[in-house]
């Protein structure tokens, strides 16, 4: 239980599904409620597909290009802290490449947004996926991979209960309640990336001495 709540907060938190509510909101606001229900729900789906191919391949990829692990989880850490600095000052949608005008014309060109942008990279970014990938590495025992996926899975629930209660969640709090709540998530990010740069570093450390 406890390897379960720590992926899932760790997890949500650098998914960080609030965080989207305001583009997931303009994106949608001509869907009926039904629409959005079913976007809500492809996104979910598309989310736990991305994020459980890349637990499972991730390491092999890395293998193939000759990085090692403790490279890649400092690499995650930078673009956790990165993600978590840009919450709490409010500028998580530029950090990932998301303009609002931009995204609703470029949606209009499209017939769905589940895939693209809500899952890549709104949600299912370079931060979630190396975290990934340095877990499958660290947790070996089977039972604790299969944990982990059922973190993931509540995760991805989570996130289509978020998105499907977007525009209630907007009504209720406000933008200033979104960001308020976002930049308390952008402070444990930073500290989640932080705690993954340092414990690598010092597995280096102690590789190069040892």
């Amino acid at each position: 239980m406890e390897l379960f709540i720590y992926v899932f907060a760790a997890l949500f938190s650098v998914i960080n599904p609030l965080g989207t509510v305001p583009i997931f909101v303009g994106l949608t606001q001509e869907d009926s409620s039904a629409e959005r229900s079913k976007t809500s729900l492809l996104t979910a789906i598309n989310i736990f597909v991305i994020l459980t191919i890349s637990f499972f391949t991730g390491r092999y990829l890395l293998q193939f290009f000759g990085i090692s692990i403790e490279s890649l989880r400092i690499a995650g850490g930078l673009i956790i802290v990165t993600s978590g600095f840009a919450l709490l000052t409010g500028s998580f949608s530029k950090h990932k490449g998301m303009d609002k005008q931009r995204v609703k014309d470029d949606a209009y060109q499209r017939e769905g947004v589940s895939l693209t942008p809500l899952a890549i990279p709104m949600l299912a970014g370079p931060g979630s996926i190396s975290m990934l990938i340095g877990m499958y590495d660290e947790y070996n025992i089977v039972s604790e991979k299969i944990i982990t996926v059922l973190a993931i899975l509540a995760v991805c629930l989570a996130t289509f209960l978020v998105l499907k209660s977007a525009h209630y969640i907007v009504r209720m709090l406000g933008a200033s309640g979104i960001n308020a709540i976002s930049r308390i998530i952008g402070f444990i990010v930073i500290a989640i990336g932080v705690e993954y740069i340092s414990s690598s570093v010092i597995t280096l450390i102690n590789t190069v001495f040892n």
